[in-house]
């Protein structure tokens, strides 16, 4: 079989096959190779565009324009409009994520048990293994030392001189070249996202892939999904194509994501009161430090080290983040020549930001036009966190030997010294206040045993449906506090193995 691109108006593309996979990021990608391997005849729907390195764009305003769904547009609607980053192409955000590869932890699955009734013992030992299999079939290194940067290298400082415990990540990239060009796509082709491995496999296993093909909605018989049916979008011109239907004699996998899953089944005729609750994320933000010596954070892996030591409490993760300079522009306050004064020093500036392992519960609900819409605002609680991981990340800063640093929070001071940053404990606590994105996101079709509390169980299937899956982040029923890409691709492979096993 094939890959079938944008089908311009005109008669309908009809295909067939075992399994149908909506979704091609890190859950879709998985479970499709995962059900390949076991032999099956599998085809992914994917709403967005294939693109391989030679297409990447070598500046973030392009990625944003042919890699994130409607230009990057989807916010929070709530207390503060904060942007959701998700990747909308074939390989899904694995290309334009910096491919942080992190287990999931033990007390993830003690808490699904408490809190969901999903069984620890039959799930935790499962995901632990797939995920080392995923490791050695992606290729996870830690950065390598040529690779590392000097952002990275200050970070590590700043926690050693802290004195907390901190790492140079694991990441899915064979041999990094630290071209800093993660956020664009990796045009060396060195990082393993899954448009580059697992898809093709699918392919080369008699598998098909429609891009640029938004699934609209699951066809049922009784309580089986039959098959899935939608229509071609131009990538450019956004114009409507061709409708699609694609047979599924075995099963549906859906994997669109946190905001696109729940609506997709809704739109299916899912009743199931919990699809779209549960929304959680890890808000983060920026504290940038500004040094005398040159620190070219665009030189080196776009996020190269991290730490843990504060998961549990107060409740946050630390990370290295390098922008590039169109993007970073948009970060720090001014316009005019007040702003090109300030841009000046951008090859002296490091970014770190704080993500806040956050417990505020949000909502994915569908506008009138049928696009996502998600409601969500930080509580008390997770803004004292957020704020405290704020302060944290200036810390380190100063503790690296910053000359100064740079909160990016309304209200403080474009610029504090060394001696004055205890000010940002008390910087606001209003959500408005700051620069934050929401890169990490969780929930919509939460995994439970109770049906009445959530969307599908602990094999991740949809509770009254015969052979309906989902298999990725939407299913997760809290925050994890770390990077998701390896939980989701645990699960996925787990999920899709017993799919096959209940065939």
């Amino acid at each position: 079989m094939t890959h079938i691109a944008f089908q311009p108006a005109g008669p309908s593309v009809e295909v067939e096959a075992d399994y149908v996979v909506v979704g091609s990021g890190a859950g879709g990608a998985t479970a499709a190779v995962t059900l390949a391997r076991g032999g099956a005849r599998v085809v992914i729907v994917e709403a967005g565009p294939w693109r391989d390195p030679d297409d990447y764009p070598s500046s973030v305003y392009g990625a944003m324009r042919d890699m994130l769904e409607s230009w990057g547009s989807t916010f929070t609607r709530g207390r503060a409009f904060w942007p959701l980053v998700q990747g909308s192409l074939v390989g899904g955000s694995t290309v334009i994520n910096s491919a942080i590869c992190v287990r999931t932890p033990g007390d993830v699955f003690e808490r699904w048990q408490r809190e969901m009734g999903v069984p620890q013992s039959s799930l935790a030992d499962a995901v632990w293994g797939a995920q080392d299999e995923l490791e050695r079939e992606l290729s996870s290194e830690e950065v390598p030392p040529a690779a590392r940067g000097r952002s990275n290298l200050l970070a590590k400082r700043g926690a050693d001189a802290l004195g907390f415990d901190s790492h140079f990540m694991h990441r899915y990239v064979k041999g990094c070249r630290g071209d800093g060009q993660c956020l664009q796509g990796c045009k060396a082709d060195k990082k393993q996202s899954l448009n580059r491995n697992f898809i093709p496999e699918v392919l080369t296993r008699g598998g098909s892939v429609l891009s640029c093909a938004p699934a609209t909605r699951i066809v049922f018989e009784g309580q089986r999904a039959v098959a899935v049916t939608g229509r071609f979008k131009h990538p450019q011109t956004r114009q409507n194509g061709a409708t699609f239907s694609v047979r599924a004699r075995k099963g549906v996998v859906v994997a669109a994501s946190v905001t696109h899953s729940p609506l997709l089944l809704q739109r299916s005729g899912v009743r199931n009161p919990m699809v779209g609750k549960g929304f959680r994320a890890h808000p983060g933000a920026p504290v940038f430090g500004c040094y005398d010596e040159a620190v070219d954070m665009n030189t080196g892996a776009t996020q190269g080290w991290a730490s843990m030591a504060y998961r549990d409490k107060p409740g946050f993760k630390l990370e290295t983040l390098a922008l590039p300079l169109d993007m970073l522009s948009g970060r720090l306050s001014g316009a005019g020549d007040l702003l090109m004064e300030r841009l000046t020093e951008f090859r002296h500036i490091a970014m770190w930001v704080q993500a806040c392992r956050a417990e505020s519960v949000g909502e994915v609900r569908s506008t009138a036009t049928g696009k996502p819409a998600v409601h969500y605002t930080l509580h008390r609680e997770d803004m004292l966190r957020f704020r405290e991981g704020m302060y944290l990340v200036a810390k380190m800063h100063v503790a690296a030997g910053a000359r100064a640093v740079l909160p990016s929070i309304f209200g403080m001071p474009y610029k504090l010294a060394p001696d004055e940053i205890d000010q940002l404990k008390d910087a606001s606590l209003d959500p408005r206040a700051y620069v934050s994105i929401l890169s990490h996101l969780f929930g919509g079709c939460m995994m439970g045993q109770d049906p009445a509390r959530s969307v599908c169980d602990g094999n991740g299937r949809v509770h009254g449906y015969a052979n309906l899956l989902v298999a990725d982040a939407s299913a997760i029923p809290s925050n994890l506090g770390v990077n998701p890409q390896h939980t989701i691709m645990g699960l996925a492979r787990v999920w899709s193995q017993r799919m096959l096993e209940a065939a």
